[in-house]
């Protein structure tokens, strides 16, 4: 009995490379939206949007590697990101657990509508080398936001509440260094900022604290045995 179960517990997975995997996502997925917002930042530096359908064309015909690297680098971050929060909820516990997954449930959801929203860049990005009737490439491209908009405020519900709920949970869990959940709780923070200030450099700033505030979790999950 004795050898059956030690030969068990040879056999049995380790966690290891679930670990490692989850580590990596969330160093890996903040930067995808910190890169993404700085492209955007730099390319509207001078002016600019994407407000509309003819403001996007403008601005990518305009800065077309930068919009590019924008949208891939936003893509990447959309994948990863699940299975970096779902990392980050792991880490709230107690009464913070409930909090937790509500907002890395809200997170989620968001990010996986942003993804959908994101490959439009690529629709903006043929429109603008092909060419040809601006007005009618404009009408389509409002058109599709329209259409989207439902998708869209799923995203800003689960990026900003989604982020902010995740961050509270992990104040109140205490089982990472307070700084990294304030760090990760600044990012919708400086979001809404942008947003009223009209600059994209306080989404920069936001992104890089949620990177630092997630690669610290990261660190904490590695020497987590």
């Amino acid at each position: 009995m004795t050898a059956t179960l030690d030969r068990a517990a040879t056999l049995a997975p380790t966690d290891a490379p679930r670990r490692i995997g989850t580590a990596l996502a969330m160093l890996l997925a903040p930067w995808g939206f910190l890169v993404a917002n700085a492209c955007y930042a730099w390319a509207t530096r001078n002016g600019g949007s994407d407000e509309t359908g003819a403001d996007s064309l403008a601005l990518t015909a305009a800065h077309p590697a930068l919009l590019r690297a924008s949208t891939v680098a936003a893509l990447l971050g959309c994948l990863l990101i699940i299975p970096a929060t779902l990392g980050a909820v792991g880490f709230t516990r107690d009464r913070a657990n409930r909090l937790g997954l509500l907002g890395g449930s809200l997170m989620i959801g968001g990010y996986v509508a942003y993804f959908g929203a994101v490959m439009r860049g690529f629709v903006d990005l043929a429109m603008a080398e092909r060419g040809g009737p601006t007005s009618d490439y404009a009408a389509v491209l409002d058109a599709a936001s329209e259409s989207a908009i439902p998708w869209l405020l799923l995203f800003v519900v689960g990026n900003i509440l989604g982020t902010l709920l995740l961050g509270i949970a992990l104040l109140r869990a205490r089982s990472v260094p307070t700084w990294a959940a304030a760090a990760i709780c600044g990012w919708p923070v400086l979001h809404v900022t942008g947003l009223i200030a009209g600059t994209e450099w306080f989404e920069v700033a936001g992104a890089t604290l949620q990177a630092v505030g997630f690669a610290a979790l990261a660190l904490r999950l590695l020497r987590t045995s």
